[in-house]
């Protein structure tokens, strides 16, 4: 017989087992993309943070290394890296290691960085009485000065008081530097631009005498010509006064004295800058970036780019992508309203749409060639031979320029702005378009006042998207007007003040020369970190002034989806 349990006996019961957990279809791809998105913002970080690094610390004053090798030669120049020697086969705890100097001096030893095996190093030293000279041409001189002259007299000998009485010196060049550009560039420019002007209205008389010969023509003709005889004249003295300054200004020469023991003999007017790295303490070294920093966002480019400042750069760049979104944009909301307002939806439209779709695909160099072949030689030489003909064979419009170079982007660009800006269209709810049209307003009136001031946020976001990318085009630029100097801006106070037949420099295309087709490519290096954070800076700005209209406007319009 079975026992009965009782109260006292112990009893087991099976507890159930749950199943285990699964995961929700669909997790391991929101996993998947979030490490995807984590690791492109990681890589994103990692090139702006190597950009910064390497640009920024280009200003910084790095101090001088007096080295001394074992076969008797001595270097003067800046610590700029350090590498291993390749050696197949050694251990890495084994393996040499070699230095790369800043040496400067290209004009005394032909080369301005020098790679020095550390084994053949006999001593490092930091001299405190080496400068760092910032010259007009051939790059940094760095050593020590030693003789300061002024019209042939001695004025200071030895490294103390050369440095000390070449001062005053170094201030009144730059003083001199600063009166030599007002002259060359406002006075001397002024002369020229008059000069030029007449002498195209002198041509544009022979051209009309040659239709309508009359006494009136050869009057004023003779009075251009006398007005270009007194232009000429007064150029010369300009030239005369310049070429005075030139000289009075070219009498003193600081003397610099190599590591090597060569000396150099340097016209005071052609140094830019000069410190001594050793001697300088932190609000000295600051002082130094700064003015290095602003010289570099404020000045003219010399030796090859390489040197310098950016400001034409800058200038192009902005200008230029303001002219393309005063291009695109309104050509693109025109378009977008046409196929979302007013055209009968059908094969046609949609054909149309997938043709716009697919132009923002084309490769940016095809729109540089059609640029070139239609705004340049079709529009522009058609536009010479209608207002310039006194100009030509020399061409105004029918060569490369801002304006044609603004256009060819601005074609590249307008698909963005179309499906953002017909996106933008479709998200405005349709019962806003009926309670206009039912209070008695007409189409336009509904699209004018409804539909447009509901749609700015997203047409903004095209314009946003279409500044992004236009900004960082440099294919369409090479052959529709950028050039690696322009000697003159598109702005400037001749009339009619805005000149788009100019050609202009881009920060893109500034970082593509001097990257790789600079003679000096290691000199050149840090002048590409530098701008390239500059381009980012640039449309960063831009951008961000776009996002804060658009905000705007998205707090003013709730209704909208953008």
């Amino acid at each position: 017989m079975m026992a009965t349990p009782t109260a006292d006996t112990p009893t087991t019961e099976a507890t159930p087992r749950l199943p285990a957990a699964r995961p929700r279809r669909g997790d391991s791809w929101v996993w998947f993309t979030g490490s995807a998105l984590g690791l492109c913002l990681l890589m994103i970080a990692g090139l702006i943070g190597v950009v910064l690094v390497n640009g920024l610390g280009f200003f910084w004053p790095q101090p001088l290394v007096k080295v001394s090798l074992k076969d008797g030669a001595i270097f003067l120049g800046q610590l700029v890296g350090r590498e291993p020697i390749p050696q197949p086969g050694t251990p890495e705890h084994d393996k040499r290691h070699r230095i790369q100097l800043k040496v400067g001096n290209r004009d005394l030893l032909g080369f301005d960085f020098k790679w020095i095996d550390e084994d053949q190093i006999v001593s490092r030293e930091r001299p405190l009485d080496v400068a760092y000279v910032e010259r007009r041409e051939y790059g940094p001189l760095l050593g020590t000065p030693v003789r300061l002259t002024d019209a042939g007299r001695v004025v200071a000998e030895g490294s103390e008081q050369a440095w000390a009485a070449a001062q005053p010196y170094l201030a009144r060049a730059h003083r001199d530097r600063k009166a030599q550009r007002r002259i060359e560039r406002n006075e001397i420019g002024a002369i020229n631009y008059r000069i030029e002007q007449a002498r195209l209205g002198l041509r544009r008389l022979e051209l009309e005498q040659a239709r309508r010969p009359g006494a009136a023509v050869a009057a004023r003709r003779a009075e251009l010509e006398q007005r270009i005889a007194e232009l000429q004249e007064r150029y010369r003295a300009k030239q005369e006064e310049l070429q005075k300054l030139v000289e009075a200004t070219s009498r003193s020469f600081l003397t610099v004295r190599a590591a090597d023991g060569q000396e150099k003999e340097l016209r005071t007017l052609d140094i830019f800058r000069a410190f001594r790295p050793n001697r300088l303490t932190a609000w000295g070294r600051l002082r130094v970036y700064g003015s290095r920093l602003w010289e570099f966002v404020s000045g003219d480019p010399r030796e090859s780019n390489t040197e310098g400042g950016i400001f034409p750069a800058i200038f192009g760049t902005v200008m230029m992508v303001l002219l393309m979104s005063l291009f695109a944009v309104p050509f693109g909301v025109l378009a977008a309203l046409y196929l979302r307002e007013y055209a009968r939806q059908g094969p046609l439209v949609r054909t149309v749409r997938i043709a716009v779709n697919n132009l923002a695909g084309v490769p940016s160099i095809v729109f540089g060639v059609f640029g070139l072949g239609f705004f340049v030689y079709v529009v522009g030489g058609a536009v010479d031979r209608a207002l310039y003909r006194e100009a030509l064979p020399t061409p105004t419009f029918g060569t490369g320029g801002i304006l044609w170079a603004s256009l060819t982007l601005a074609l590249l660009t307008v698909p963005v702005v179309i499906v953002a800006a017909e996106e933008a269209l479709a998200a405005v709810p349709r019962s806003m378009r009926e309670a206009s049209l039912a209070t008695g307003a007409t189409k336009w009136q509904t699209i004018q006042r409804v539909v447009l001031p509901a749609a700015a946020p997203g047409i903004l976001t095209g314009l946003i998207l279409a500044m992004a990318r236009g900004a960082g085009e440099v294919a369409p630029l090479m052959i529709t007007g950028v050039v690696k100097l322009a000697p003159d801006l598109p702005l400037d106070r001749f009339f009619p003040f805005l000149h788009l037949d100019r050609k202009f420099m881009h920060l893109g295309f500034h970082i593509y020369d001097v990257g790789f087709q600079s003679p000096n490519v290691e000199a050149a290096k840090p002048m590409v970190y530098t701008t390239t954070i500059l381009l980012l800076a640039i449309v960063v700005l831009l951008n961000l002034t776009a996002i804060i209209v658009r905000n705007r406007l998205r707090r003013q319009y709730q209704t909208s989806a953008f």
